[in-house]
């Protein structure tokens, strides 16, 4: 098995989420930004995660390879039912937080964004999806204040440390990890409990070190 990722990326962390969880020796392959053929050649389409299965076959779509690994090597660790409050909060504040965060993710040092043509690719392509991302930096007061109503909902959803996992955990942890690269962005205190717990628990690091 192999899982080919970016690091950056919120739908990857979900993957990584379950390998951390279940301790799972699976390499790990960051494909490079600008590299069209090589997801294109496993899988038909520019996308990750993608995960080579010990069949030798490919799956995209990282709810579908984290349900996959999580019957593949039991006990399974999806055992909480759906939260569709956690979810619709999810589906709420994504704008927001990806607004927030990708363009500090072009200036990340990431290894998909290892070559200045890696970089230019992502910018491009995050470009053409959000419009001027200088722009979109300097509207980041304005994004927090719009996140922060949000944030303080959060803190009465939020599951306490230790509780079962589910697969809302799959939507909502990778956001609040895209979200430390935004410097000085603090949640809440059970927010935060939520936040430290399940990162210590899948074993990932976030992206504090590099926030701007």
């Amino acid at each position: 098995m192999k899982l080919y990722i970016y690091e950056h990326c919120p739908f990857c962390t979900r993957v990584l989420m379950l390998r951390g969880l279940k301790q799972l020796d699976i390499p790990v392959q960051v494909i490079p930004e600008n590299d069209v053929e090589t997801p294109t050649r496993l899988v038909g389409r520019k996308v990750v995660p993608i995960l080579q299965k010990d069949d030798g076959s490919f799956m995209p779509e990282s709810m579908d390879i984290v349900r996959h690994l999580d019957a593949t090597f039991p006990p399974p660790v999806l055992v909480a039912t759906l939260d569709p409050a956690i979810d619709a909060w999810c589906k709420r504040a994504s704008d927001t937080i990806y607004r927030l965060c990708v363009p500090r993710f072009t200036r990340g040092n990431f290894a998909e964004l290892a070559t200045p043509d890696a970089r230019e690719a992502y910018v491009a392509r995050e470009t053409r999806a959000f419009g001027d991302l200088d722009s979109l930096t300097a509207r980041t007061p304005a994004l927090l204040d719009e996140l922060a109503p949000l944030l303080t909902e959060l803190e009465g959803l939020v599951r306490s440390p230790g509780s079962s996992v589910g697969e809302s955990d799959f939507q909502l942890y990778p956001l609040l990890r895209s979200l430390s690269i935004v410097n000085g962005l603090r949640f809440g205190p059970k927010v935060t409990a939520y936040y430290d717990a399940v990162g210590a628990a899948c074993g990932l690091e976030d992206f504090s070190a590099q926030a701007m």
